[in-house]
């Protein structure tokens, strides 16, 4: 796949990890998606990829939802950021799309925030004039030797939230990333504590 390890495509290594540690084939193809049902602990989960462009993947999000019946507070959307450095792994609940165009077209078509977010840093360019080449840029060597780690933090991450809940995920998981916070995530586990 061209575009398997560049760094917009992190959400979907997170959850390929998931899927293998749960035994889960997301290979089902519908709601333009490739999707696969599982289960986290006693709890049914199902595990989607989807596959239209990124700025219209709030299609198949809203598709899913409906077909499946899920309640917006329970859906996990795993996602690179820009903002955080690589290896930081954040989680949110509700919020804003920081300027993911794959978040805005969620937020449109579901007409709400109020899913919550793994965010996973893949850092930024120092000229902001390259990001669209930066983000789909292959992973760099040394990152790529990072990346497993990464991911099975993250996919353990989303274990969290389904089987503890977000606050919970969140005290664990948002003090064991990079020590170095930014104003942006103090005031975003601020929100967090708020929302949940």
């Amino acid at each position: 796949m061209k575009y398997q390890f560049t760094r917009h495509n992190i959400g979907f290594l997170v959850l390929d990890a998931l899927a293998s540690e749960l035994h889960v084939t997301a290979n089902s193809r519908g709601f333009n998606s490739f999707f696969g049902k599982g289960r986290i602990g006693d709890i049914p989960v199902l595990l989607a990829k989807p596959q239209t462009y990124m700025n219209l993947s709030g299609t198949a999000v809203k598709y899913l939802m409906d077909y499946f019946k899920n309640d917006i507070k329970d859906i996990i959307i795993i996602h690179d950021d820009l903002d955080l450095p690589f290896k930081t792994i954040r989680l949110k609940a509700g919020g804003g799309h920081g300027g993911h165009k794959g978040l805005i077209s969620i937020i449109e078509s579901l007409d709400s925030s109020e899913f919550i977010r793994v965010r996973l840093g893949i850092g930024k360019p120092v000229d902001k004039t390259f990001t669209e080449d930066y983000v789909l840029d292959p992973f760099t060597k040394d990152e790529m030797d990072l990346l497993p780690d990464i991911l099975t933090n993250a996919s353990e991450a989303v274990s969290k939230i389904v089987t503890s809940g977000i606050q919970a995920a969140m005290n664990q998981y948002n003090e064991r990333t990079s020590p170095q916070s930014t104003e942006e995530d103090n005031s975003e586990t601020i929100e967090n504590i708020r929302n949940t």
